[in-house]
């Protein structure tokens, strides 16, 4: 069977397995919480615990638990699992990779631990993001490894966009340094992004330090058609400027640094 635990954070949800876990039981306790937080409008952190207590999962609530994950996963803000059972924690390491928000495994003991971890995640998407309406640029701050979740909120913000307009002026990309993608489902993210949308940018100003300045070729291959331009770090003002400007010819445009 699942029980839901009731002395959690209030924004944790925690579902506990004793004995066998049936289809049922999936039908019981993880839809509802699934349907709650769709119509709630909130994201799911899930504490799972497989204690001594569990026993086995039937075939067909592995069966379930595929179904429910595929239509629930861009809910999931972060998954804890709390078990000392082994194939457990080494089938968990392998999938995290291609869950698009964290997960990490505890054991039953650090099982506080796992609820501060998932209590301290940080709300709504890792990257912030703004499009000025005035220029048709938008801004798009980098500070943590980036994920599926970040994508999905500027794919929505740039559709909107480009439903009452025929491009974006320009984009520009804000970050000190590069954090790399939170796991596998990020990584596709950002390529179907950059797939529907590469030919709709103007221009693509990379704001960085020195030391991401090999980074801008990479960016030019992904958005063929814009011209793209690298910044310092602290130059986000003139990027913008520069983004938001009627486009240059190619011979003109600079793919370096700037030079102030």
């Amino acid at each position: 069977m699942l029980e839901r635990a009731q002395d959690v954070p209030p924004n944790v949800d925690v579902v506990k397995a004793i004995g066998t876990v049936s289809r049922d039981d999936y039908k019981a306790v993880i839809e509802p919480l699934v349907e709650d937080a769709r119509r709630q409008g909130r994201r799911i952190r899930l504490l799972w615990e497989c204690g001594p207590e569990f026993r086995s999962f039937t075939p067909a609530a592995g069966w379930e638990d595929l179904k429910v994950g595929i239509g629930a996963m861009r809910l999931f803000e972060g998954c804890a699992i709390v078990t000392d059972i082994r194939w457990i924690r080494e089938w968990t390491r392998l999938a995290s990779f291609l869950i698009p928000c964290p997960v990490r495994v505890f054991d039953v003991d650090d099982r506080e631990e796992a609820l501060n971890w998932l209590a301290s995640l940080p709300e709504g998407p890792g990257v912030s993001h703004d499009l000025l309406s005035e220029s048709g640029v938008l801004v798009v701050d980098v500070e943590q490894p980036l994920r599926a979740q970040d994508f999905d909120a500027l794919a929505q913000t740039v559709d909107n966009w480009l439903e009452t307009h025929d491009a974006l002026a320009g984009v520009v990309v804000h970050a000190r340094e590069f954090p790399g993608w939170e796991n596998i489902a990020g990584l596709l993210g950002h390529v179907r992004f950059v797939r529907d949308h590469h030919r709709k940018v103007g221009k693509v100003a990379l704001v960085a330090d020195a030391k991401l300045a090999e980074l801008v070729p990479h960016v030019a291959n992904h958005f063929v058609r814009a011209e793209v331009r690298q910044f310092r770090y602290a130059e986000l003002d003139e990027a913008v400027a520069w983004a938001g400007s009627p486009p240059s010819t190619r011979s003109d445009s600079p793919s370096g640094p700037s030079a102030s």
